[in-house]
């Protein structure tokens, strides 16, 4: 067993997790309007939608990725793509508006369902499992299986667990989080996918200079 391997994707899927959990979107919009709107419980439910829209997704991009990693110039062009889109991600982290309690919602039911639609039609998840999720679930698949299964847990867990616990503060001080406080954790998450970036591109040079 590489234990080493498994556990440097543990830390992959929690710091990706945390990032993408952080970072302003459609999802995390919706977590914040479910819970001013309904209270924390509707806020924990729709932050639960990724595991039933990323999960799909999770065993797709592995399969995908998999053939991937046998053509070398597709395992290039597409380490190259996920390290710039990484890059576009980290660099708008530093420049991106915290979200707010506008426009709440009145309907308070259904909001594992809505949860759950958002996310599918997010393209960003479609994006980040595909260029990013699959490419390094299956550089490590060869030679750890159980590698890919701590990174799809332990991003998964992380982004909910995140969700959750901004949807906690949100419930207790109805929206009146420090603007500096999440700007300062938006600038850790830019830095953060900046060096996960880094880490593609350079995968994509070494592909091109060693198997092209």
């Amino acid at each position: 067993m590489e234990t080493d391997l498994i556990l440097g994707l543990t830390l992959a899927g929690i710091t990706l997790g945390l990032v993408e959990g952080i970072k302003p979107g459609p999802l995390l919009t919706m977590v914040i309007k479910e819970t001013l709107s309904g209270g924390l419980r509707a806020g924990v439910w729709t932050a639960a939608a990724p595991i039933f829209t990323d999960g799909p997704l999770v065993i797709v991009s592995l399969f995908a990725a998999a053939w991937f990693a046998t053509q070398p110039l597709a395992l290039f062009t597409i380490s190259l793509l996920g390290g710039f889109f990484l890059l576009k991600m980290g660099i708008d982290c530093f420049s991106i508006d915290p979200p707010t309690s506008e426009d709440l919602l009145i309907d308070t039911k259904g909001a594992f369902r809505r949860g759950i639609l958002t996310n599918l039609l997010n393209p960003n998840v479609y994006v980040f499992w595909f260029l990013i999720g699959g490419p390094l679930m299956a550089s490590a698949a060869e030679e750890e299986p159980l590698a890919p299964i701590a990174y799809a847990l332990s991003f998964l867990i992380s982004i909910i667990l995140v969700k959750v616990f901004i949807a906690y503060l949100f419930d207790k001080t109805r929206g009146n989080i420090s603007v500096k406080t999440y700007n300062l954790a938006l600038s850790f998450c830019g830095f953060a996918m900046i060096i996960f970036a880094a880490g593609f591109i350079i995968q994509g040079i070494d592909i091109w200079i060693n198997d092209i």
